[in-house]
């Protein structure tokens, strides 16, 4: 950058035509024009490298996961990318993707000066580490091993579209619990989701900070590999799998739980094994979702996902509906705390707001990063305001009666009623798949690289991950209390606990003695909520079974 400053020093603030009025002018020109090419190459290849050292950060490009970015990417469908995830367009892209970081050999000089210039202002130059990734993706793709995915994303998402994406990824199956958190924490545990969302905000800041703080770090897990090494990736891209492997258990339990309440008499005796309407309507739900996780293309399944903001809107109104046009009323009152029951309470608030494993997935994908801070605290509120509104009018209409989901409160006469049921049951048929695909990625990454790019082995291992996650959803039916395990044990320590010790590693001796005070605090409270939410939520498993 310091040799284009100088060169347009050279040429002054008017670069028009006038100033090319001699052949020996333009040649001097054209002269000019390669040597800031040849100085601009020097730049991008030695820059990343000084950034590296000072840092004393090295990521190990080898390391699992490979795949996911890519697959992580497909949850901010709202942006416009290429999303052809056949093989041969992948390679097609990415073959596109590594020339717009290079300098084309064609086109006159000064065209090939002003796309430097322009790329240089717009985008962070390349580390080696990111031309690695590169190299690797395009090996992973040419062996068909990762058929679906469309190589990383451009920075091409603009701030309604970040704002529409992390909206996307907070406000989702949480929502339908929010009453039932208020019943077992009471009307000051609201305080708590007030808590929860300031905290995630920050801490997801944080994780921007880590980002930036070496170059070529993109996601959750290369920030953990440049914390703590291949072992910080490796723990960390468990316990993200774990919770996208959750979030799959809970869509299969939601679904069967709405069906049955449709069709609660429906019963069925197999093999001498009776099956009641849960059972029946889970194993339903199982066998239409298994072909979507099959697809080789879920660039349609991408775009429909975006409709679980909408969806999320339609419930609330259709529970307002209910409310006030239909007269339920609202009636009941409640207690003002009940610490009894609060550990519940914690995890469900941190399930509705532990949306950090895409959090650096919305930020490198955004035109202006640095708007970033400005998206998660616009979509944390609109987050907060709707969790608020459905806990308050659905505790106030249900009580003491109101389940883990209350779209199974809602009485079944009313035209809102059976919208709101069936959009729960409809919307997580379009992220199953979504959700499911890192996962089953990661699994067939360990295979033997002659089975990679085998589609029978692809479906083998995606069928074996979603007849699990049946198992798991009919062996623990409990939709309240597996979300309050899956938010202390999982999402407390994705959103709460990581991020801060993450950025105390990789800012050490550049911070603070409030910014370090600031992050042990909320590690300190992230700790104990997950582990008194822990034991409680597993104690509740224990008893209902």
């Amino acid at each position: 950058m310091m040799s284009g400053m100088r060169f347009d020093e050279d040429l002054g603030p008017d670069r028009g035509d006038d100033n090319f009025h001699t052949d020996d002018e333009e040649n001097q020109a054209h002269r000019s024009c390669e040597q800031y090419e040849a100085d601009t190459e020097s730049d991008i290849v030695r820059a990343p490298s000084r950034n590296l050292s000072q840092n004393s950060i090295d990521v190990n490009i080898n390391a699992w996961p490979q795949s996911y970015r890519q697959s992580i990417d497909m949850y901010t469908s709202v942006t416009p990318p290429s999303l052809g995830f056949l093989g041969a367009a992948s390679l097609n892209s990415l073959s596109t993707l590594d020339k717009r970081h290079s300098i084309s050999d064609s086109g006159s000089s000064t065209t090939r000066l002003l796309n430097s210039q322009t790329s240089l202002d717009k985008e962070v130059p390349p580390s080696p580490s990111q031309a690695a990734k590169f190299s690797i993706y395009s090996s992973y793709a040419s062996k068909g091993s990762l058929p679906e995915l469309p190589p990383p994303k451009e920075r091409c998402c603009s701030f309604p579209q970040a704002v529409l994406n992390g909206t996307n990824v907070l406000c989702g199956i949480g929502l339908l619990t929010t009453p039932y958190a208020i019943k077992e924490g009471g009307w000051l545990s609201l305080i708590l989701l007030a808590l929860y969302g300031v905290i995630c905000c920050y801490t997801g800041i944080l994780l921007k900070r880590c980002l930036e703080s070496c170059p070529g770090l993109r996601t959750y897990p290369d920030i953990g590999q440049a914390a703590f090494g291949s072992t910080g990736r490796f723990f960390l891209s468990i316990i993200l799998y774990l919770e996208l492997y959750g979030a799959c258990v809970e869509f299969l339990t939601m679904m069967s739980d709405n069906l049955a309440s449709v069709f609660p008499n429906t019963q069925m005796t197999l093999g001498g094994i009776h099956l009641d309407s849960h059972h029946i309507f889970g194993i339903t739900a199982t066998l239409v979702i298994l072909p979507t996780v099959w697809l080789q293309n879920l660039s349609l399944l991408s775009y429909l996902s975006v409709g679980g903001v909408v969806a999320s809107i339609l419930v609330a109104l259709c529970l307002l509906w209910v409310g006030v046009v239909n007269q339920v009323g609202f009636h009941h009152r409640g207690t003002a705390l009940n610490l009894s029951d609060i550990s519940v309470t914690i995890g469900i608030y941190g399930f509705g707001f532990a949306g950090h494993s895409v959090f650096p997935n919305i930020y490198t994908s955004m035109k202006e990063p640095s708007q970033f801070s400005a998206v998660l605290i616009t979509s944390v509120t609109f987050c907060f305001f709707i969790y608020t509104g459905v806990a308050v009018c659905g505790f106030l209409m249900f009580g003491d009666s109101i389940h883990s989901q209350f779209t199974l409160n809602m009485p079944t006469q009313f035209v809102a009623s059976k919208i709101a049921v069936w959009t729960t049951i409809v919307n997580p048929m379009t992220k199953y798949a979504l959700t499911m695909t890192p996962v089953a990625l990661s699994v067939e990454e360990l295979f033997p690289e002659a089975w990679t790019g085998s589609h029978c082995v692809s479906i083998f291992v995606r069928t074996l991950l979603v007849s699990s996650t049946l198992a798991v959803a009919m062996s623990f039916p409990f939709f309240g209390s597996v979300m309050a395990l899956m938010g202390s044990l999982v999402a407390m320590l994705v959103a709460v606990v990581f991020p801060c010790v993450c950025y105390l590693v990789l800012h050490r001796g550049r911070l603070t003695k409030l910014q370090i005070a600031t992050c042990i605090l909320i590690i300190i409270v992230g700790v104990v909520c997950s582990t008194i939410g822990t034991y409680s939520a597993i104690s509740r498993i224990a008893d209902q079974m």
